[in-house]
This record gives structure tokens, C-alpha cells and sequence, in this order.
């Protein structure tokens, strides 16, 4: 029984490091070749950096944005991403729809006053989905870092060697065991 229950437990623990290698690996490769965030099906993975739309979204969360579709028609209330005249991104609330959508004035939730400037359609990077990860962003964030993605993918990596060890050492250890049975029922 405790072996079938290890070999279960065995299988899982593979199957996970391969995900989490697979997983951060295209995570990594993907911002490192465009220079962006993880673009994943039309949708772009964000960390949240502030407490400016909690508590829907806390910080270090991951939010997921919906990059593609018409920015001219979004409404009020609705959760954009877009980027400042610094080149940073932001994701709050549409507060007002300004010239039929060519414009629009956001707020973050937790924020007492509206933002400054407005937002033109050009600068909308997409709409968030309401999927948010909590703490995500923290993992995500170290991921992208030097450090953070030779650790990701190195552990896992040396995890998985040292599972395939073991696992043809058992095999090895099971070949020599049966020949020496067999080699005692010869003899007998």
C-alpha cells in the first residue's frame, strides 16, 4: 500500500515540476523575445504593482488583460490597462466616456481623486477579465529576474535529473536482483 501511495506522490511531484518548468520557462522566453509581458492567447499576464484598485486587486497579484478588441468602446465602470505618458502601465477604473471613446477618465478604486490626464484610445493596452491570482505577482516578478529564472528553471531541472536517477537506478537494482534469483534457481 505505502508503495503504491509513493509511486502516486512520485508521478504528482513530476508532473508538477515539468508543468512549473514548462510554464516558467515560456514565461520567461516570451517577455525576454519581446521585451513585454507574457502574451498567452490574446491575453497578457500583469503584475499589480499598487493598491490603487484594491481590493479587487490586491498587490503582487497577477491580473490577466484581454488585448485584443475595439478601444473605442468601452464604457464607464469598466477595468482598462493602458500606459502613461511615462511609459508605465496602469489598470483602473473608466469613471467617463470623453468623445465617444476617443477618450476616456479612469480612477483606481482604492484612489480618492480621478486621474489627472485622460486616457486616449491609442494608449489602451486591453480590458481586464476579473481573473485575478493572489501573490502570484510576487513569484511572477522574481521569475522574469535573472535570478529568479535561473533558480525556476534550474531546480526543477536538477529535481527532474535527479528523479530520472533514481527512478533507473530502482530499475537497475531490479534487473541485478531478478538475474541473481535466476542464477540461484539455475544452481539449485
Amino acid at each position: 500500500m505505502w508503495r503504491k501511495l509513493l509511486k502516486i506522490i512520485n508521478q504528482l511531484v513530476t508532473t508538477l515540476l515539468t508543468i512549473t518548468l514548462l510554464i516558467t520557462l515560456f514565461l520567461v522566453i516570451s517577455s525576454k523575445i519581446t521585451g513585454k509581458d507574457a502574451n498567452l492567447f490574446g491575453y497578457q499576464i500583469k503584475t499589480v504593482l499598487s493598491g490603487s484598485m484594491e481590493p479587487e486587486m490586491e498587490t503582487g497579484s497577477i491580473i490577466f488583460i484581454e488585448t485584443e478588441g475595439d478601444t473605442t468602446q468601452f464604457q464607464e465602470n469598466d477595468v482598462i490597462t493602458f500606459l502613461t505618458e511615462e511609459n508605465t502601465t496602469v489598470t483602473h477604473r473608466i469613471t467617463e466616456v470623453i468623445e465617444g471613446g476617443e477618450q476616456y477618465m479612469t480612477k483606481g478604486d482604492a484612489n480618492e481623486a480621478v486621474d489627472p490626464q485622460p486616457v486616449f484610445a491609442e494608449n489602451i493596452v486591453g480590458t481586464y477579465t476579473g481573473i485575478s491570482i493572489p501573490y502570484a505577482g510576487y513569484v511572477l516578478s522574481f521569475a522574469t529576474s535573472k535570478q529568479g529564472a535561473a533558480l525556476l528553471l534550474i531546480v526543477p531541472g536538477i529535481l527532474l535529473l535527479i528523479n530520472s536517477f533514481i527512478i533507473i537506478w530502482r530499475v537497475v537494482q531490479y534487473v541485478q536482483n531478478d538475474k541473481q534469483k535466476n542464477i540461484k534457481e539455475v544452481n539449485l
